[in-house]
């Protein structure tokens, strides 16, 4: 295993979240601060943004500020997904070719075995349509899309997450 997918790996298994303080679509951070009390799709989405180019989450996270907690407990699902979100173009890109850093860090995170690996990138490339529905999809869409995938397929369909 590489060093940056290491990291990656390592952080998203060790990371405390806790959306208590966070608004449920863009999470904690200075982009919630900025927007909060605000409505509507634009102002989430630049919250978002702010949050995910910033690198202020972790800040907030690790110190308990920003609107972020810093304590409870992450579910598979919640690293999932806060890596996809991280992760988005990359993940598109390599996904599209069944193969890169990116979408092996997923597989990891995931919780996929070595032996099936190879199967769910395949199959990550096969259904990257029905995973990448379109160039406005969220994160967390992409990750229910690929959900449905992983639990359709015969070999890998015991990596569905609950």
């Amino acid at each position: 295993m590489n060093m940056k997918k290491l990291i990656a790996v390592a952080a998203l298994s060790l990371l405390p979240f806790s959306n208590a303080m966070a608004d449920q679509d863009i999470g904690c951070g200075l982009g919630s601060m900025l927007f909060a009390g605000q409505q509507g799709k634009g102002v989430k989405i630049l919250g978002a943004t702010t949050n995910g180019t910033s690198g202020n989450q972790t800040f907030g996270i690790t110190f308990g500020t920003l609107g972020c907690d810093g304590t409870g407990t992450v579910t598979s699902s919640e690293k999932i997904a806060l890596f996809i979100d991280g992760n988005m173009e990359q993940l598109a890109r390599d996904m599209s070719q069944g193969e890169g850093e990116t979408l092996a860090t997923l597989a990891e995170v995931w919780g996929v075995a070595e032996q099936d690996k190879a199967a769910f990138n395949k199959l990550a490339q096969a259904q990257f349509s029905s995973v990448f529905t379109s160039e406005n999809v969220t994160s967390q869409t992409v990750l229910e899309n690929l959900n449905t995938v992983v639990a359709s397929d015969a070999q890998l369909a015991s990596y569905t997450l609950s």
